[in-house]
């Protein structure tokens, strides 16, 4: 039997979007679905819960995501098994596309759909920041960012060896190869920008420290590392922007200009924004984007 896990901290106003999308078009039959209130202070488990028995509801009183994907997994009944984030939308058919590519491809050991943001109603650097976002290589072909993505039993085994990272997605991502991972844009999920410059800037600095932290833990992995014999060396996988990504953007449609501006203004202020956090290695604090949640 599938299993979605769905981890979700106070998300009482979005949720059910996604239950309602998840158990459209399916049988009694379908998916498994758990959702993990973790220290929940509004109404997420009540409207959870009453989205009927395909839907079980666990409440655990720690706030936090990777507490909340373990407890899911304890809770969830088979594979494959998808992780869904409480504030995307992803349809049941949806669904079947993703488990139909895992399906057809066993060397495929984690799969994510293709990437809908809706920009209306966004402040314009807004809207300038995503349309370069996402044309960016790493952003088109890695499995973060999306907010779901779907494992093998040998792919939930190799994100399960991942510490506690806050760029839990991220990691997920870089931890499978090209060969062993695919975004199957048949398949499409909803994820919803933040609508201010302000919430949009928050977002990035989450990103920076996140970014950070698993770079401290890449670097950490590599010293433990055995030496490897020279020009043996396995290169190592990165979600990196560089500037040379951002030339090649502007070469091929160079009326993306302002929006790279506004790109590397926001990088900048992500980068200044993090450096606390990365000093004093706080990374577990979440800076949460409300106005994606509007409405």
């Amino acid at each position: 039997m599938t299993s979605i896990v769905i981890p979700a901290h106070n998300e009482g106003r979005v949720i059910g979007r996604l239950l309602d999308a998840l158990l459209a078009d399916t049988s009694a039959t379908g998916p498994d679905i758990v959702v993990v209130c973790n220290g929940c202070t509004d109404d997420t488990a009540r409207v959870a819960g009453e989205r009927g028995d395909r839907v079980r509801v666990v409440e655990v009183p720690t706030p936090s995501k990777h507490h909340a994907l373990r407890v899911g997994d304890e809770h969830a009944r088979g594979f494959p098994r998808l992780y869904v984030d409480a504030d995307v939308v992803v349809g049941a058919a949806d669904v079947r596309a993703l488990l139909g590519a895992l399906d057809r491809s066993p060397e495929l050991l984690a799969v994510a759909p293709g990437r809908d943001i809706p920009l209306a109603g966004c402040a314009w650097p807004v809207r300038a920041y995503y349309r370069v976002w996402q044309r960016l290589p790493a952003v088109r072909e890695g499995l973060f960012g999306r907010g779901v993505i779907a494992v093998t039993e040998p792919g939930h085994a190799r994100i399960a060896a991942l510490p506690p990272l806050m760029a839990d997605d991220l990691a997920a991502s870089l931890a499978f190869g090209p060969g062993e991972r695919r975004v199957v844009e048949e398949a499409r999920v909803v994820v919803r920008p933040p609508r201010t410059w302000s919430d949009l800037i928050r977002r990035r600095v989450r990103a920076a420290t996140s970014s950070a932290e698993y770079e401290r833990f890449r670097a950490e992995r590599q010293a433990e590392a055995p030496q490897q014999p020279p020009g043996t060396e396995r290169t190592e996988r990165t979600a990196r922007t560089g500037t040379a990504d951002l030339r090649a953007l502007l070469r091929a449609r160079p009326a993306l200009l302002p929006g790279v501006v506004v790109f590397v203004v926001a990088a900048l202020a992500a980068r200044r924004g993090s450096r606390k956090a990365i000093r004093d290695q706080d990374f577990s604090t979440w800076l949460r984007d409300e106005s994606s949640r509007q409405g």
